[in-house]
């Protein structure tokens, strides 16, 4: 799946509330997310307009990881029009 542009921060954390995730804290330009499906997990997203395609696919890869999925499965998820 070819990855959007465009994605914020805070709209990444949004569609993240799919695997559970929420937004436990926030300091400076940065947030931290955590799940507890699939046993805890944290992850660190900046508050930027746009995220950098790298810094993007990096969150997922993370994402991913925890889950057991691939980066495309969690992208499809995340950003399909469906």
């Amino acid at each position: 799946m070819r990855l959007p542009r465009d994605v914020s921060g805070r709209e990444l954390a949004k569609r993240l509330e799919i695997y559970g995730y929420v937004v436990t804290r926030q300091k400076g330009s940065h947030m931290r997310l955590t799940t507890t499906q699939g046993g805890e997990h944290h992850v660190t997203i900046p508050c930027h307009d746009s995220l950098r395609l790298g810094t993007l696919r990096s969150i997922l890869s993370v994402v991913a990881n925890h889950f057991g999925n691939t980066p495309d499965e969690v992208a499809d998820r995340l950003f399909s029009r469906s």
